[in-house]
């Protein structure tokens, strides 16, 4: 079994799955510092100045101007305001996988529309030459 295991390990597939799950974790922070820092921001100035990532509702009983104060206090908070900013984040990463296939996609596209550019196709080995040869010789009749 544990051999098994390591050979499942050892395929060029999960090690590929591997470094694309890191490269995802990576890329998620990357989108998350691009909501939160540029595009929010920017939608906050259009809507004027609202900040969804602070957008909450208290159930229960109590005001509180930020959504840290309210966890602070231990009460149960709706906080849909987070939901907005994952929403977004979730939207800008899908456009961005899809721009990213969609290239990929034209890349290898046009790659197979482009006629291959060799010049003569390869001499066959010597022994299918010297097979071919042997082969016409017995079809032809004995001189």
């Amino acid at each position: 079994m544990l051999k098994e295991f390591r050979e499942f390990i050892e395929r060029g597939n999960v090690i590929d799955l591997a470094v694309a799950f890191i490269l995802g974790l990576a890329f998620n922070g990357i989108v998350k510092s691009l909501v939160n820092d540029i595009i929010m921001p920017l939608v906050g100035l259009v809507t004027g100045g609202a900040d969804f990532s602070n957008r909450f509702i208290v159930l229960g009983s109590g005001s509180f101007e930020t959504l840290a104060a309210a966890q602070e206090a231990g009460l149960a908070t709706l906080n849909y305001g987070v939901f907005i900013n994952t929403t977004i984040e979730f939207i800008i990463i899908a456009f961005v996988l899809f721009m990213a296939v969609r290239t990929y996609n034209r890349f290898k596209r046009k790659q197979e529309a482009e006629p291959a550019e060799a010049a003569e196709p390869a001499a066959p080995p010597r022994q299918e030459v010297l097979l071919e040869e042997i082969r016409d010789a017995l079809r032809s009749p004995a001189s």
